[in-house]
């Protein structure tokens, strides 16, 4: 059974600890906001790009945050973040990456690789990337977590259309984590995914969670609710993430950004008070 309860975090951050919430499969506890790298860590070399992403993931873990997800789908992201973070960092760091290839060779290979771009041993989280070739690559996961070089595994998919996937594939297998989309618009993982992973002590990582910014469209020019304030929300950012960390399966929502004011604001929606089952419609209806 997922946890359901929300804890305040140990590390010190302006507003605030980050509220946490514990891996099923372990207990060892997650701040419940992350931070995805699709996109904005997909750049180059030159010192411009990479300034404001080392200022993002600087005030991340000053933050007290830890989970970072990455993939060797987003061209040049896990060499960017691997670069990026210094050795303190990485001592508090929860590192997932994901394993996005055919074949059991190929699938080694990349995941070696990853390892080597973000410069660790061990690896804290692997999960077969859009569940591709599944089978092959949860074997090699499997043997890889005996062994220590990996601590845990999962799957994930970021479409609708993938859920009853991600839902078979649940039923089966003992997992650690899955991601999936997940959002105050998109709630379709509310029927059987979020319940069928608090039913077998999934973790839950929350992608997509404001839509690709359609979610922003949709309240554009708009400012937030006057009771926002009774959530200590103080955007709408802030609302659709506690929408989110409200539900008890929600282990931690990993929004991508490149920039330190769009960080600062999402870690806000990790901290304060959070949503009762009312609440929750209140935002929901607030976006739609």
């Amino acid at each position: 059974m997922a946890s359901t309860t929300l804890a305040r975090g140990s590390g010190a951050a302006p507003g605030g600890a980050l509220l946490t919430r514990a891996i099923p499969a372990s207990g060892e506890e997650l701040p419940v906001i992350g931070l995805g790298t699709s996109g904005p860590f997909e750049v180059g070399l030159s010192a411009d790009a990479r300034a404001p992403l080392a200022e993002v993931v600087h005030g991340f873990f000053a933050a007290g945050a830890r989970l970072v997800d990455t993939s060797p789908m987003y061209s040049t992201a896990e060499a960017v973040l691997g670069d990026l973070l210094t050795p303190p960092m990485r001592e508090h760091a929860f590192l997932a990456t994901k394993v996005w290839t055919r074949g059991e060779e190929a699938g080694v290979r990349e995941m070696r690789r990853s390892g080597q771009l973000l410069r660790t041993p061990r690896l804290d989280l692997i999960q077969v990337h859009n569940l591709l070739d599944l089978e092959t690559q949860l074997a090699t996961l499997r043997a890889w977590k005996e062994q220590g070089r990996v601590r845990y595994i999962g799957v994930t998919h970021y479409t609708v259309s993938a859920h009853a996937d991600l839902i078979r594939v649940l039923e089966r297998e003992r997992l650690d984590f899955v991601q999936f989309n997940y959002s105050p618009l998109t709630r379709d993982a509310e029927k059987r995914l979020l319940p069928l992973a608090a039913e077998r002590g999934t973790a839950v990582l929350v992608n997509r969670p404001f839509e690709d910014g359609a979610l922003f469209e949709r309240v554009r020019g708009k400012s937030p609710p006057g009771w926002a304030a009774e959530l200590d929300a103080v955007s709408w950012g802030q609302l659709a993430l506690k929408f989110l960390i409200a539900h008890p399966a929600v282990t931690c929502v990993i929004p991508a950004t490149g920039k330190l004011s769009h960080l600062e604001d999402n870690l806000g929606g990790g901290r304060g008070r959070v949503p009762d089952a009312r609440q929750r419609e209140d935002i929901a209806r607030a976006f739609a």
